[in-house]
This record gives structure tokens, C-alpha cells and sequence, in this order.
């Protein structure tokens, strides 16, 4: 049978493969993977990288191998996939530094090129293409024929959004090397102005260039055949649209995980996930940004561990400690479409895209951050010919431009998905949950500077109430959050107790332990919630009234003392899991 397939064309191949043989389809990559290895390498001088270019292009082509009218064109069409997940996984254009172009300058100067304008960029762009018109005709390989082309294309759109004086100083600063003050004596003008016109040059130049790159993806997609609108359900047959909870990143988690085989309440994925046992306070203010202020990556991945899911992620760089303002208290304009069109691109959204379209196409939605206000959504579908995105955020449902996605008031760009599922035993689950809660009241998480975490987290509350310059809506949100967050603890803690099996001593020690810690949690709910009703959201009454301060530092010490020793059952149920 092998020897069978080794004789055959890849045509041949692509039908039994397309009729379901996949033995065919290992053929296939048995024949061609070296090349697109190298191809890969070529594109990014990264080999881990380019390893998992290829294997995600094959996981594509696999799915996608029904879309392949021309049954000869397998190879072509396999580079095609690898050149577009190259170009969302690579964070930057190499093109579009400095140094490339100067090591071309010297490579061309070392050849005894003459007559080379090297501050001209339309004499760039055509010494480009002629080179990478040279090199593709001795390399004798189409496909990176066209990648060079499109590259060199890709070039000239995004230096296109300069107006012609904006291209002069451009061109005076990158490729003359003037300084802004030489450029200020050339033009006529100030060296302020000159600083100004350079840095929003960059910016444009940078925009031009994720929205270039957004058009190739596009447009490969609609060469692909995979051009197409999709929307998953709104709801699954565990959870329906309502809310719940007031911690939107667990909201989010338990909205993708209904999508899957792994049905668990919204408690168990606050409970698992950690989030029924966090607090956050900032000095001072009581910032509405701290119930958010966590290392999204680290602790949402560590989360979906304990459930026994790897997560892909596209992000920013980490900013969790930069707090902005209260968006509640924005000027409304600032939230608008007309302002997101002001702020700068995503570098990286070109490969957020991408996670969201295999995400989606799978049947789950990925977990995102600010889509329109700074709290975790999640996008259920997508629509390639109008560029759109259909969101779900705790409060409503919405559509968002493809290229509005991490332009929002906080410039930033994460989005999550879910990836492999590994089975886990309930103890497993369990004892890195714990982990998770105790070290996160133990305060042994990466410090913050403007806020506490954990139980120290009651004690800076308790401080903001006594320096009287608390923000009342911030202050009522982290009651409502910290309320509603030990509620679920108490239902997680009461399920397990209910649920958990096994008939050894450290079982039955394990659920008169957690029965127990649910009792204390639900009397720090009870407590809390006072608090809560004492500054309501979101207008919060008056945090800085004494008599009301007064009486939320009597709850707060009231709060801490229980919390204490429910941290203190929590270590016992994890000594009894080891």
C-alpha cells in the first residue's frame, strides 16, 4: 500500500485525500515537509519558529484541503498557506527597518553598483524590485517569486500614506540621516515642527502597514476559498446569555468553555480558575482598574490548566500595572469609533485575526480584552467581506471592525483561545486551584506598585477609607466585584464538598474541610454585601464620609479576620491533596 502511494502524482493524492484517505494526506507531507521547511526557514531565520509555521500550516491545509479546485497545484498552494501564517506570526517587517536597507546599500556598494540615490525612496523601491527580481529568476522558484513581489508591493502601499512633504523629511531623516535640526534649516522650519512631522509619519507608516498586511491576509483567504461568514450560537446547552457574575474574565472563560464537551458550572470555572478567591485593591483611590490588574497570560493560562486546556495567545506587551482612567468617568466621545480610528494599529492584529478565524472555525470563541470598555468579552464570529467582528461582552452584543480590535481607550491588544484538552483527575484539578488561591493571598504573585493583592489587599482598603481621596465609582465596583467573588467560592467549596468522591480518610477529611470553608465564605458574602449595599454601583454614595467610612472599616477588619481563616482551612484541603 505505501509503495502505492509513493507512485502516485500528488493530484492523485489530493483526491484520496479529499475522499477521506488520510494516508494520502501523510503521503503528501512525507513528500513535500523538507521543502516547506526550508521555505519557512527562509522566511523567518528562526527555526523553532519556522517549525511551527509548518505545523500549523498543515493542521490548515488539512482542514482546508477541500477547497483545492486544482488538484495539480497542492505545492503551490501548501507555500501559499505557509507565506500567510509566516506573515501573521512574524512580529515585525524586516523590510521595513533601517538596517536591512542599509545592508543593501552596502551589499550594492560592495558589487561597484554606481549611481545609487540612497535618500530617494522611489530609487529604493525600484533597486528592490530589481533585486528581488534577479534573485527570484536564479532561484528559478515562482512561489517566492511572488512572495518578493508582494513584499516589495507591500512596501510601496504603506510609504504611499505620506503626503509629499511628510515623504521629503521622511526620506531626509531615515535615508539622508539628517538630524531634525538640519531638516528644520532645509525646510523652512521649526524643530518642533519637524519632530512632529517625523513621529507622525512613523505612525502612519506603521498603520499603513498592518492594514497592507490585513489586505494580503484577506485576500489569501479569498484565494483560499475560505472567504466566508461565520457566528457560533449565542448560547450552548449549559449556560444562555445571562451574565452572573460581575468577574468578566471568568464570565468570559465560562461562556468559550460551553462550546466544548467539558460542561462546568459558572462556580467550578470561578472556583478552578482562581478568580472566586482574588482581591486587588489600589492605594488610595480603590482605581476601578484592580480587579483587572493581573498578568493576563500567566494567570488565565495557569487557570485553563487546571481545567486541562493549553491556551494560544496573541497580546501586547503586558501592561497590567499602567492604570488609566476610569472609562466610566470619560468624556463618551473617547469610547467612540471615530476615536479608535485615532489611535495607532496593532502590531500584532494581523495575527489576532488569524487565532480568531481558527478559533472560530473549531467552534469556540476566544476570550478578548476592551472591546469596548476595559473588561474580558469574548468573539463569536467573524465576517471576512465586511471586515467584522461579532462580539459578546458582559452587558451587550455588538460588531467590531477588524481593524478597531485592541484600539480601544487602553491601547491594548490580547486575545485567547482555546487549544488542547488533556483529561485530569479531580485531585489534580483541585490541588492547582488551591495553589493558585494561596498564593495569591500569601502575596507571593509579582508585586505591584500603586496596589495589593491577597490579604494585604483588606489592610490597603481599610487605608484608602482613612485618607479620605477614595473614587466612589471605583470604590463601588471592587465591593461589588470582591462581593460576588466569594459568593461563587462559597458555591464552589459547597460543591466539592457535596460532590467529591472517594471513601479514604483524606477524602472524608477533604469534604468536612471544604464544607467548613464554604460556611466561612459564605459569611464574608453576607458581609460584603453590606458593604456593597453601603456604596452601591455605580454612582457608590460617599466612600469619604466618615460615618460611612467608619462603618466599611468595621466590615473590612470584620472581612479579613474570616478570610484568615479560610485561607487557613484552604491550606489544610491542599496538605490533604499532597
Amino acid at each position: 500500500m505505501e509503495r502505492d502511494l509513493e507512485l502516485q502524482e500528488d493530484g492523485e493524492l489530493v483526491q484520496r485525500a479529499q475522499a477521506g484517505d488520510r494516508e494520502a494526506f501523510g503521503e503528501l507531507i512525507r513528500r513535500h515537509r523538507r521543502q516547506i521547511y526550508g521555505y519557512a526557514r527562509r522566511l523567518t531565520q528562526e527555526p523553532f519558529l519556522a517549525e511551527d509555521i509548518v505545523q500549523d500550516a498543515l493542521v490548515r491545509a488539512f482542514l482546508h484541503l477541500g477547497t483545492l479546485v486544482d488538484v495539480a497545484r497542492f505545492l503551490p498552494w501548501l507555500h501559499r498557506i505557509v507565506r500567510n501564517q509566516a506573515y501573521t506570526r512574524l512580529r515585525s517587517n524586516p523590510l521595513m527597518k533601517e538596517k536591512p536597507l542599509s545592508s543593501l546599500q552596502r551589499s550594492e556598494e560592495e558589487g561597484g553598483s554606481d549611481g545609487a540615490d540612497w535618500s530617494n525612496l522611489d530609487h529604493i523601491l525600484q533597486r528592490l524590485s530589481a533585486s528581488y527580481t534577479k534573485q527570484a529568476s536564479d532561484a528559478a522558484n515562482p512561489e517566492e517569486h511572488v512572495m518578493r513581489r508582494q513584499l516589495l508591493d507591500m512596501i510601496s502601499s504603506m510609504l504611499s500614506c505620506l503626503n509629499r512633504r511628510e515623504r521629503q523629511i521622511f526620506e531626509s531623516h531615515f535615508f539622508d540621516h539628517l538630524s531634525p535640526q538640519e531638516i528644520a534649516k532645509l525646510f523652512s522650519l521649526s524643530s518642533s515642527n519637524v519632530y512632529q512631522i517625523i513621529s507622525r509619519s512613523r505612525k502612519k507608516v506603521a498603520n499603513q502597514r498592518v492594514r497592507v498586511i490585513i489586505d494580503h491576509y484577506i485576500a489569501d483567504r479569498k484565494d483560499w476559498g475560505v472567504m466566508m461568514t461565520k457566528q457560533l450560537p449565542k448560547s450552548t446547552d449549559n449556560h444562555d446569555n445571562a451574565c452572573g457574575t460581575w468577574t468578566s474574565a471568568a464570565w468570559a472563560l465560562y461562556r468559550m468553555l460551553g462550546y466544548t464537551e467539558q460542561k462546568l458550572s459558572l462556580a467550578q470555572v470561578m472556583g478552578y480558575t482562581g478568580h472566586a478567591f482574588r482581591i486587588t485593591i489600589c492605594q488610595e483611590d480603590v482605581h476601578i482598574a484592580g480587579p483587572t490588574m493581573f498578568p493576563f497570560r500567566e494567570l488565565l493560562t495557569r487557570g485553563l490548566n487546571n481545567l486541562g486546556w493549553s491556551a494560544r495567545i496573541v497580546e501586547t506587551q503586558d501592561k497590567r500595572e499602567v492604570i488609566g482612567e476610569n472609562t466610566n468617568l470619560l468624556d463618551p466621545s473617547v469610547l467612540t469609533s471615530a476615536a479608535k480610528e485615532k489611535r495607532p494599529m496593532q502590531e500584532d492584529l494581523p495575527a489576532a485575526l488569524d487565532l480568531i478565524h481558527y478559533a472560530v472555525d473549531k467552534g469556540t470563541p476566544v476570550l478578548t480584552w476592551d472591546l469596548s470598555i476595559p473588561e474580558f468579552g469574548i468573539i463569536y464570529g467573524y465576517d471576512d467581506e465586511r471586515r467584522t467582528l461579532y462580539t459578546m461582552e458582559v452587558m451587550k452584543d455588538g460588531e467590531l471592525p477588524y481593524d478597531h480590535l485592541g484600539r480601544g481607550t487602553l491601547e491594548e491588544l490580547f486575545v485567547l483561545a482555546l487549544d488542547e484538552r488533556k483529561e485530569l483527575d479531580p485531585r489534580a484539578m483541585l490541588r492547582g486551584a488551591l495553589e493558585m488561591a494561596l498564593q495569591h493571598y500569601r502575596g507571593e504573585e509579582a508585586p505591584l506598585d500603586r496596589a495589593e493583592r491577597g490579604l494585604r489587599a483588606y489592610d490597603a482598603w481599610i487605608g484608602a477609607f482613612r485618607g479620605g481621596k477614595i473614587e466612589p465609582n471605583g470604590n463601588a465596583y471592587n465591593a461589588a466585584v470582591v462581593h460576588d467573588a466569594r459568593y461563587y467560592a462559597a458555591e464552589f467549596l459547597s460543591g466539592i464538598s457535596a460532590e467529591w468522591q472517594g471513601s479514604g480518610e483524606e477524602d472524608t477529611q477533604l469534604r468536612k474541610l471544604s464544607a467548613e470553608a464554604a460556611k466561612a465564605y459564605r459569611q464574608i458574602a453576607e458581609q460584603l454585601h453590606e458593604l456593597a449595599k453601603l456604596f452601591p454601583f455605580p454612582a457608590g454614595d460617599d466612600p469619604n464620609l466618615r460615618e460611612n467610612g467608619e462603618r466599611a472599616v468595621q466590615v473590612l477588619r470584620t472581612v479579613k479576620t474570616l478570610e484568615e481563616r479560610a485561607v487557613s482551612l484552604l491550606e489544610q484541603m491542599y496538605a490533604a491533596l499532597a
